[in-house]
């Protein structure tokens, strides 16, 4: 037998009796430099303007500056001069009251229509799901437009629908309202509008958490003689909360920064309807006195607002990942 302590060399220069180190591991650059291309690619398009925007917030932006004049530093004043507006303060309401409705609307109909769409066969239930994605595929310019002419004071098809119900249901002179002359009815047209266009991707989402539901839990539950309400309340909603979550936030960052709907319905006109993404673009591009550092204060504001939420965001898929 071998002595192993023979089969161990001397080092030059190193006391056998010491503990032996590690060796080094050389770093690896190979994955850095794959994703290297993604990285510039954020910093250029979404990290960099968001700088610009924050560093012209703290300035005094105006044509001149545009054609090369310096611009003046202001500190806090834009944001002071915001803060201090009761008119900003009533877009924040009408943004976050918008979101509310819209956000709740969209949840609603569109878990209703998952549900509706699972009790179809696979075929019948991706062939429905298939024709109502084309509302979620419509681009917001095209959507506003067409909801512009359903309720058009001239020609507009909702108004002629609502004329030939009798006056004692709904009232007369539906054809010449004017839907889009004070926030209450203008905000209720873009909420059919966003909710329109939202609630299929809500629906096939929850379509496909549905699926990962075992049957045999909703045949217990029919055996048991639980109703429609109770099986979901107990049984679907405590399964899907994870989707129902992720859903939630998705479709309030999605609502809080709603602008084209609103600004072909409305335009810079009517600036009762204005939220902060109007209100911001108007102060910024809406008239020859243009206030680009005020504008960029505003769009600071709504950019925080949505970096919470999407920190929120974040935070629940990296929780459900790790549960996972």
């Amino acid at each position: 037998m071998l002595d192993t302590a023979q089969a161990v060399r001397h080092v030059p220069g190193r006391t056998s009796s010491g503990p032996a180190r590690p060796a080094r591991r050389r770093p690896r650059f190979g994955p850095y430099l794959l994703i290297l291309p993604a990285l510039v690619t954020i910093a250029v398009l979404l990290i960099w303007p968001v700088v610009q925007i924050g560093r012209m917030s703290f300035q005094k932006v105006g044509l001149r500056q545009l054609r090369g004049e310096p611009a003046e530093n202001v500190g806090l004043d834009n944001y002071r001069q915001i803060l201090g507006d009761s008119f900003f303060w009533t877009t924040v309401r009408h943004t976050v009251l918008f979101a509310a409705v819209a956000v709740t609307a969209t949840l609603l109909v569109g878990t209703l229509v998952g549900l509706l769409l699972n009790q179809l066969g696979r075929r019948m239930s991706s062939f429905v799901a298939g024709g109502v994605l084309v509302a979620w595929a419509t681009p917001p310019v095209t959507a506003a437009v067409l909801f512009a002419w359903l309720f058009g004071t001239t020609g507009g098809l909702v108004g002629w629908l609502l004329d030939l119900l009798p006056n004692w249901l709904v009232g007369g002179g539906w054809q010449n309202y004017n839907w889009f002359s004070s926030p209450l009815p203008d905000y209720t047209v873009l909420t059919i509008c966003v909710v329109w266009m939202s609630f299929p991707f809500i629906a096939v989402s929850v379509l496909a958490g549905l699926r990962t539901v075992p049957t045999e839990l909703y045949e217990a539950a029919k055996v048991d003689g639980s109703s429609a309400w109770n099986t979901f309340w107990k049984i679907t909603f405590p399964l899907l909360r994870p989707v129902f979550g992720i859903l939630l936030v998705l479709s309030v960052i999605w609502d809080f920064r709603v602008f084209t709907q609103l600004f072909i319905l409305s335009g810079l006109a009517n600036s009762d309807s204005f939220n902060l993404s109007l209100y911001g673009y108007s102060e910024a591009f809406g008239s020859l006195n243009a206030k680009y550092g005020l504008g960029s204060a505003i769009a600071m504001v709504l950019t925080v607002i949505v970096l919470i939420v999407t920190a929120i965001y974040t935070r629940m898929i990296v929780r459900q990942q790790g549960v996972a």
